[in-house]
């Protein structure tokens, strides 16, 4: 392993990062349990569109991500809206279920914008996620999967290749593009 993880700042107050945890709780909880989806109110830094995942782990294992790696939408409806696709529609796995829910943390991860590389040297385990696209093909991994997962940056580049349905060599190709970004992680 080439490090942990180097926290990325994107400067969001503590207050800023409990409405997006609120956001992504409640929403999850208007459609599982038919609670009304409340909305607190929400600060002009959280209108900014910007890429972000919403990650699931019930008793410490994924049970859900999903996200824009662009900031497509404002960033309080990408959360939103993240929340309950991670919760039930990513399809790698089953439905969250309501028992499932009281053993479920949430994790969001806020993008900072893609960076193409010509050199694989430039990537930092720990510090980026990287993107890896070819043809229709594409897959990106967070920068903490490598962290969680013991990888080095040739395993973490090998494995975002597998991610988007390529050989794990697939990064070496001149048709291969690689991008790197970070996340704030709360």
């Amino acid at each position: 392993m080439e490090g942990s993880r180097k926290k990325t700042d994107l400067h969001f107050s503590d207050e800023e990062r409990r409405i997006l945890k609120e956001l992504a709780r409640t929403s999850i909880e208007a459609a599982l349990f038919g609670k009304e989806d409340k909305r607190p109110e929400i600060p002009q830094t959280l209108k900014k569109k910007m890429g972000a995942f919403v990650c699931l782990k019930t008793r410490g294992e994924l049970k859900g991500c999903i996200g824009y790696i662009k900031g497509v939408k404002p960033l309080d409806r990408t959360v939103t809206e993240m929340a309950v696709q991670a919760a039930f529609h990513d399809p790698r796995f089953l439905p969250l279920d309501k028992d499932e829910w009281k053993s479920t943390d949430i994790e969001i991860s806020v993008l900072t914008p893609m960076q193409k590389i010509k050199e694989i040297n430039e990537i930092q385990v720990g510090v980026h996620g990287i993107y890896i696209e070819q043809g229709a093909n594409s897959g990106l991994l967070l920068p903490q999967v490598a962290i969680e997962n013991g990888w080095d940056r040739m395993t973490f580049l090998e494995y975002t290749c597998m991610k988007a349905g390529l050989p794990g060599d697939a990064w070496k190709s001149g048709e291969t593009e690689i991008y790197i970004f970070s996340a704030d992680v709360f």
